[in-house]
């Protein structure tokens, strides 16, 4: 006999396999798995990476060890680790993998140790607090100097952030900038901006260990040799003596007793121009690494000042290698770049392209050994020399680089 079923039975039997086959659909489509972020590589595809983005420092999280019970617990209750946040970061310099960044809000450098994963403020307390630090260096025997913009004096510590001494603070300064030492000829090249109403554009020559004011090199004008509004200095690997000329849009080059040898740059949008250059640093193979906020980037030039290569770019919103007012550059011995940025209160850490990502921190690296057969490179990194400009390099050269507006 044919079992029946009333209207409401078959109702549901054909609800109940729409649903099953509904279901069925849906489990059987496949997920796209999540998009994985892009690691910022510089140049771009198809040319040969020359750097790596490789972390952000925000703060003292970003540096400092936790303990595992610290980590069990952020791991049962789904709480965020904290620290202490970078307020207004805006000058750094680099040794060993020992990351110094000035806080002009905090009034303070902040020694951000990467491979001991430490953090030492220093310059907090009398005597030796610090109001505005703005450029500094290390000597030899891991000195931190510090140029104070308010105090118009440099302020000296040891390896261990103790303060020694202060020097300089006889001269009549206008407005204190960058800094740089040479330790071969026991020098400190200080900056003093000047201003609208000042004369003092020039880059002053002090002794190392005294703080004796030896000469001083430019003043205020814009031919070859003299100087408007400079920013900051750097000793390259031969001894000259590079300054950020900031009000004339150039680089000017000096030999080590301050006689004028050559310039490069000038004022426009396209790579290999400046718009607003801040900060210079230099690497161990010669190279120039010039901050500009306008561009939001760091441009790479060979000690010719022939371009080389674009670090970083433009962003409204934070993210890897993306800037909107960045301010300070330093290269370790390894090769690492450091980018401050202040808008973002972060330093960006830029890898070059061989390598290896567990490298320790500031170890000297040699990127013509890198490339050679045998050597260890990052994944996907490709070895090269950073002090070889790609063909995309060259091209960038005329390529329109847009800046924002000057803040």
């Amino acid at each position: 006999m044919t079992p029946r079923f009333s209207k409401a039975s078959r109702f549901c039997a054909v609800l109940g396999m729409a649903s099953l086959l509904l279901f069925t659909g849906c489990a059987e489509a496949p997920k796209a798995p999540p998009r994985k972020a892009e690691v910022p590589v510089y140049p771009p595809a198809p040319d040969t990476p020359r750097f790596y983005y490789e972390r952000s420092i925000y703060g003292t999280a970003d540096v400092e060890a936790e303990d595992k019970d610290g980590a069990l617990r952020r791991a049962l209750t789904g709480e965020r680790r904290t620290g202490e946040a970078l307020d207004k970061p805006f000058g750094v310099a680099a040794r060993s993998g020992k990351i110094y960044v000035g806080d002009t809000l905090s009034r303070v450098v902040i020694m951000f140790d990467l491979n001991t994963r430490k953090v030492t403020r220093i310059g907090a307390n009398e005597p030796g607090a610090l109001r505005m630090p703005f450029g500094m260096d290390l000597d030899d025997a891991g000195n931190l100097y510090v140029l104070d913009g308010t105090l118009k004096k440099i302020q000296v510590y040891d390896a261990n952030g103790k303060f020694l001494r202060s020097v300089a603070q006889d001269i009549k300064w206008s407005r204190p900038a960058g800094l740089a030492l040479d330790t071969r000829l026991k020098r400190i090249y200080a900056v003093d901006a000047g201003g609208v109403d000042s004369p003092e554009h020039k880059v002053r020559v002090l002794d190392l260990e005294s703080g004796k004011l030896l000469f001083e090199i430019g003043k205020r004008g814009s031919e070859p040799g003299e100087l408007n509004l400079p920013r900051d200095v750097a000793i390259g690997a031969d001894g000259s003596v590079y300054v950020v000329d900031g009000g004339n849009f150039r680089v000017q080059v000096f030999d080590k007793d301050g006689k004028f040898t050559k310039t490069f740059g000038a004022i426009g949008r396209r790579s290999g121009q400046f718009a607003r250059p801040k900060e210079i640093a230099s690497d161990r193979q010669g190279n120039l690494y010039i901050v500009d906020t306008a561009f939001a980037n760091t441009q790479i030039f060979n000690a010719q000042g022939q371009l080389l290569l674009d670090v970083g770019t433009r962003g409204e919103s934070d993210g890897p290698g993306k800037f909107m007012l960045p301010s300070g550059i330093a290269v370790d011995a390894d090769g690492r770049i450091y980018m401050v940025d202040q808008f973002f209160r972060k330093v960006d850490v830029f890898r070059p392209a061989g390598l290896p990502v567990t490298a320790r921190y500031g170890e000297p690296f040699d990127p013509e050994a890198s490339a050679a057969p045998g050597a260890t490179a990052a994944p996907g990194a490709t070895a090269a020399p950073a002090a070889t400009a790609t063909p995309a390099a060259t091209a960038q050269r005329d390529k329109p680089v847009a800046p924002a507006a000057v803040r």
